[in-house]
């Protein structure tokens, strides 16, 4: 079972289990995690779920699409090259951790 860690902007850890095949972003919002807002609820269509992955665990991912290339440009805080939608980030076996910082705001 996946485990996801969430940083938020004021250095907060929290841990979380995450089922398999759950996105970074369902496993915030079943854990009540505050900060990432997911108002189009995971159809990658507005970009309030912004997160940055942690640098070790960014090759667990497939890089960025088109789509969420685009939205990534319009996030509410300064995007980074390890900035991803949650929504985009499907949970496998093979995550054990997945650590991800999340913004001060997504508005």
């Amino acid at each position: 079972m996946p485990t996801v860690i969430y940083i938020n902007s004021q250095g907060e850890t929290f841990e979380v289990e995450a089922e398999v095949g759950q996105t970074v972003m369902q496993a915030a919002i079943f854990n009540n995690i505050e900060g990432i807002e997911a108002e189009c609820g995971g159809s990658c269509s507005c970009a309030t779920c912004h997160v940055y992955v942690a640098e070790a665990d960014q090759a667990l991912f497939p890089v960025p699409d088109e789509l969420e290339d685009e939205l990534l440009e319009g996030v509410a805080t300064e995007r980074k090259a390890t900035s991803r939608l949650s929504c985009q980030l499907v949970l496998m076996d093979d995550h054990e951790r997945v650590t991800v910082q999340i913004p001060e705001a997504q508005y």
